[in-house]
């Protein structure tokens, strides 16, 4: 898996970058908790402050383009971010709650 960035927009007012990139790979399209960690990698940010908002792949091609946002911090995360798309990049599994009986 190949990641180029097409195109970087810092925005001051929300504390982000913000990133167009294209994923070459060679099989199945990749997770997005696999391309989360190449984006940290690759933009030497933590993968806890990348959000990759959409991933779309045209059927029959090795192509996967993506938008992403990376944050400052966390906190600053939160407070912009919608909820969904938060959820879709927390790639640890919630505990199960106890069955009330």
């Amino acid at each position: 898996m190949d990641i180029q960035v097409i195109e970087e927009k810092n925005n001051p007012n929300l504390n982000r970058r913000e990133i167009v990139f294209k994923v070459i790979h060679d099989a199945s399209t990749p997770s997005r908790k696999s391309v989360v960690e190449r984006l940290a990698a690759t933009l030497n940010s933590k993968s806890s402050l990348v959000f990759v908002d959409s991933l779309k792949t045209e059927f029959g091609k090795r192509e996967t383009i993506g938008y992403a946002k990376i944050y400052e911090t966390a906190e600053r995360a939160k407070q912009v971010e919608r909820v969904h798309i938060i959820e879709r990049n927390t790639f640890t599994k919630p505990e199960a709650k106890p069955e009330a009986s």
